[in-house]
């Protein structure tokens, strides 16, 4: 009797930690704060909005606790980016390199157009369109307003970043035409096939097929990407990333990042051997973490380019184990 009891106040738990997990947005009076008011001063004086306006939409955002959450502590740090395991799971398997193939031979002309003007792979396009939205089929069902505001006027160890997001929502949807309120994407307000924040899409998404620029529509994704990668140096005939003969459990030997370099000779100095042809005088070295071992890569410069869009290892190894898969 006592372990059915047990049982069932554990399953009471659970299901009341899942729903607090995925609380709605709810009523908040953002109005009353000096800080608001402060940056509705802002926005009209500097970008010359309505202040009626200003009022109006502040006046409409709700609080999104889910998404304050993410920011706060309750959830653990970087798990807004994820694990090398959830990426396994969820994005690096062969459903995903299956829809990857589908996807390049749907946009091929697209793909090329764009690859053949800013000089990028554009399997490495498809990677991006993998990992930010499953090629456009999820692109996120949280309102942006409600999401930015949340995060820029409330605690949470990205705060400064989001209220200049918040900003930039807001001279997006003007230069747009958008109605800012109805807006949806990530929990963290990025928007589209690509998952743009909107200094991001304000920079990098335009027209690309001759019907007016849509963070939303594929044919301008792939062109805003291809953009991208080129802004930040990509070179078709460098190396991206290449496994390395380790082969224990925890690799510790050097340091691992996809900031800094090591140079290749003191790389191989240590032992580590890259299994495929690897010539650029310096490397970051990456360590992917799993449940029982580490896997470690050499990168080349064109690999922080990938990650110059997220920052993130993991991130930039979903990218590019999906654009091997399609070559």
């Amino acid at each position: 009797m006592k372990t059915i009891k047990l049982f069932l106040l554990t399953l009471i738990l659970i299901i009341s930690l899942q729903a607090n997990d995925d609380r709605p947005p709810v009523p908040y009076n953002y109005l009353a704060k000096k800080e608001v008011q402060n940056f509705i001063s802002m926005m009209v004086n500097r970008y010359h909005f309505k202040r009626s306006y200003m009022i109006s939409v502040l006046k409409s955002a709700k609080l999104d606790r889910d998404t304050l959450a993410r920011y706060s502590g309750r959830f653990r740090k970087n798990s807004t980016v994820g694990t090398w395991e959830r990426f396994k799971l969820h994005v690096v398997n062969q459903e995903t390199f299956e829809e990857a193939k589908a996807f390049k031979k749907k946009y091929n002309n697209t793909l090329k157009r764009a690859a053949k003007i800013y000089q990028v792979d554009s399997d490495y396009i498809v990677g991006f369109l993998g990992v930010e939205s499953h090629f456009g089929n999820y692109m996120g069902d949280y309102n942006i307003l409600d999401a930015l505001t949340t995060l820029a006027f409330h605690p949470n160890r990205m705060k400064k970043l989001f209220k200049s997001e918040l900003k930039q929502l807001f001279l997006f949807a003007r230069e747009k035409g958008y109605d800012i309120t109805t807006l949806e994407g990530s929990f963290a307000g990025a928007m589209g096939c690509v998952q743009q924040l909107p200094s991001v899409a304000r920079k990098f998404n335009y027209d690309f097929d001759g019907d007016g620029a849509s963070v939303w529509d594929i044919d301008d994704c792939i062109g805003s990407i291809a953009k991208f990668m080129h802004h930040h140096g990509w070179h078709n005939h460098n190396v991206v990333a290449v496994p390395t003969n380790f082969k224990g459990k925890r690799f510790n030997a050097l340091h691992t990042s996809h900031k800094r370099t090591i140079s290749t000779k003191r790389i191989l100095h240590a032992g580590i051997r890259p299994l495929q042809p690897f010539n650029e005088p310096r490397a970051y070295l990456l360590k992917l973490r799993n449940n029982t071992h580490d896997d470690v890569w050499m990168a080349g410069k064109n690999f922080r380019v990938l990650t110059k869009y997220n920052n993130a290892s993991t991130y930039g190894m979903a990218i590019h184990l999906i654009a091997q898969q399609v070559k």
